[in-house]
């Protein structure tokens, strides 16, 4: 059984959106709260026959990766979603779920550099990630950078 918290949180999130925008969305809170780093959702309705949003972020290891993943199949097959195929479990450098609809891959930073996938969806174009998506340091690091306005230094 999945965490209330976590499975009251997705909810909101589901019921915010349409889907499948909804549940791209709904994996990247989770993969969020699980303290991924560098998350991107593109839109790739336009440019792909595989998917309408691909899902890139990344973990610091290969235990906090397969949490992210086993998170997100749990969640979203309680909201219906089907697992078309689970890649990479047992090393936890690239994981990937197909959700038919959406693919989420979460990488560790030396395998996301070398597939560099997101240099091939550049093109597309991202889903904003709400700021409260995130807590603590990764809410610091996720907001856009803005120049200083402070006469303090």
């Amino acid at each position: 059984m999945a965490n209330t918290f976590i499975q009251n949180e997705v909810k909101k999130v589901l019921e915010s959106n349409e889907f499948p925008q909804n549940a791209a969305l709904a994996a990247a809170w989770i993969i969020a709260h699980f303290k991924g780093i560098n998350i991107k959702i593109y839109d790739t309705q336009d440019t792909s026959s595989l998917c309408d949003y691909n899902i890139i972020a990344s973990a610091e290891n290969p235990v906090q990766s397969r949490s992210m993943i086993d998170e997100i199949v749990k969640s979203l097959r309680e909201a219906g979603l089907e697992v078309t195929s689970l890649e990479g479990m047992a090393d936890g450098q690239w994981v990937l779920v197909d959700l038919g609809d959406i693919i989420v891959h979460v990488f560790l930073e030396v395998a996301r550099d070398a597939y560099d996938l997101d240099s091939l969806w550049s093109h597309c174009n991202q889903v904003q990630i709400p700021q409260e998506f995130y807590f603590g340091q990764a809410a610091e690091e996720a907001k856009p950078t803005q120049p200083s306005t402070s006469q303090y230094f």
